[in-house]
């Protein structure tokens, strides 16, 4: 008989959600809303899909380019950007969509409306006051008909969908890891968390630190976070309620004195206080979702912290992964490693090795190149200095060499030929004027070429440079006896005739 696997969906434990105020307790009018604090995703991160029925919805005023702009950089919350669609704002009795706060960005998700089947997409959440607003798309039918979609009372299907609940997974991942990684730097180092970023995916978060942190600090800080993930600490959630006026003063600290959590914000009108525990290592207020347990969160710390400088104080960011996050690095490391190994072949472990060796060798590779185009220079030079010398008394030597190089700096192969001609010349030389010019191979209608004029006299150098500009479009410029310029284009024959022509109008 062929052996057979059921695979059960993840259960948050029965303890993970516990209302401590008597006079407390999770509204069941499906009239009210329920608070931002006490709703569905907040008692249990894990669940996906909820029916539950519309309270009220409005056309909203949400504008795409509220996503955009100066203030979108400075944020490293990003919420999803918004359609150029209409949006109406739909508040439910309760949802499994989390609006952003805490640090934790916006969920994003599904709203089926019983009735029909139809379904419409949540492309944020955010929370008003107390209450949790979804922000749907209208693609069709118009808004006006939108909103007698979602009168009062009506029945709907609220999900996280696929990509809404893998987000979410991410956030939950990266959020509890946080809160883990912040209580061991303070209780192990004294390092308060300054601020933390929960970033895009799959970039790594950071944690901002007061100081620097050394390899070995980093290294036990992950050692220890990891034996308490293999310990399977469980995650609870306290809720009571808020003493609003206390709490906007005074933000709650521990006997430590650590601060846990910042003031509340000032338009929070929701009445719950949220208290966020890791069995035995923290307690700290926040509105996120988190993980009913902390035993899949391996905790990577990137090995080295980013120093930031502000005003007469230096702090610094530590980054970490966790989760889906740890996972997509390792793959993409791996696949990384294996792909520079291909190219260097040989095996992974080789590469550092093999690496320095290659640089090494290409150290080695430049230092000949160079020393061959110095003795290349100084042979064109001995050319040029030879038939200069050798020039009728009185008579303007002018001389045009066109070469091809297809180095990144070619003009330096070019002012190693004028140096050395210029050195070799007896004082006073001849009356002389040398035009170097250098293309690459191919050439496209992007092309450079690089132009160097030199002579023994500054005035017939600025002459010279002033007519390839106006005959052949050459942007440039010099000072004394010098004057270099770019050609952009083909270089063919023609420019070399125009060249040839503007040195014998001298």
């Amino acid at each position: 008989m062929a052996a057979s696997v059921i695979l059960l969906p993840p259960v948050t434990h029965p303890d993970y959600f516990k209302v401590i105020s008597p006079t407390l307790s999770v509204p069941s009018d499906p009239r009210v809303s329920i608070p931002v604090g006490l709703l569905a995703c907040q008692r249990d991160p894990l669940l996906k899909e909820l029916e539950t029925v519309v309270v009220s919805s409005a056309i909203s005023n949400l504008q795409p380019s509220s996503n955009n702009g100066a203030k979108k950089a400075k944020k490293s919350v990003i919420a999803p950007p918004l359609p150029q669609n209409p949006l109406i704002e739909v508040i439910l009795h309760d949802t499994v969509i989390f609006p952003e706060g805490g640090g934790q960005p916006t969920d994003t998700g599904i709203i089926t409306t019983l009735n029909d089947g139809k379904q419409w997409e949540v492309v944020q959440a955010k929370r008003h006051g107390g209450h949790a607003v979804q922000y749907i798309e209208v693609k069709e039918g118009g808004i006006d008909a939108a909103i007698q979609v979602f009168t009062p009372g009506v029945k709907v299907l609220v999900s996280l969908g696929q990509h809404g609940s893998a987000r979410r997974y991410d956030h939950m991942s990266m959020h509890t890891s946080q809160h883990l990684l912040s209580a061991l730097l303070e209780s192990r180092h004294n390092l308060p968390t300054l601020s933390w970023s929960l970033t895009n995916y799959p970039d790594p978060c950071y944690v901002e630190v007061p100081r620097g942190m050394s390899y070995d600090e980093i290294m036990a800080i992950q050692d220890e976070a990891n034996k308490l993930v293999f310990e399977g600490r469980k995650v609870y959630v306290e809720v009571q309620e808020l003493d609003e006026d206390r709490e906007k003063l005074n933000p709650p600290t521990l006997e430590s004195g650590r601060a846990v959590g910042k003031a509340l914000p000032e338009d929070y009108t929701g009445g719950v206080k949220r208290v966020v525990i890791i069995d035995g290592i923290d307690r700290n207020p926040c509105c996120g979702t988190h993980l009913p347990s902390i035993h899949n969160l391996q905790l990577f710390l990137l090995p080295h912290t980013e120093a930031l400088s502000r005003s007469s104080t230096t702090s610094a960011r530590l980054y970490f992964l966790s989760g889906p996050r740890l996972i997509a690095h390792l793959t993409s490391t791996h696949g990384l490693l294996t792909k520079t190994a291909s190219i260097l072949s040989c095996g992974s472990p080789l590469v550092p090795e093999r690496v320095d060796q290659v640089i090494d060798e290409r150290k080695r590779a430049e230092k000949r190149v160079a020393d061959l185009e110095t003795e290349l220079a100084k042979t064109l030079a001995d050319v040029l200095t030879n038939d200069i010398i050798s020039a009728p008394e009185g008579v303007l030597y002018k001389k045009h060499i066109h070469r091809v190089d297809n180095t990144s700096n070619p003009l330096s192969f070019l002012t190693a030929v004028s140096f050395a001609t210029t050195n070799a010349l007896p004082s006073p030389p001849t009356s002389y004027l040398c035009v170097l010019s250098s293309s690459p191979l191919p050439q496209t209608s992007s092309s450079m070429t690089v132009l160097l004029l030199f002579g023994s006299d500054d005035k017939i150098v600025k002459v010279a440079g002033e007519a390839l500009r106006t005959k052949l479009g050459v942007k440039g410029g010099g000072k004394g006896q010098k004057w270099s310029g770019k050609f952009t284009g083909v270089w063919r024959q023609q420019e070399d005739h125009l060249v040839e022509d503007m040195l014998k109008e001298l």
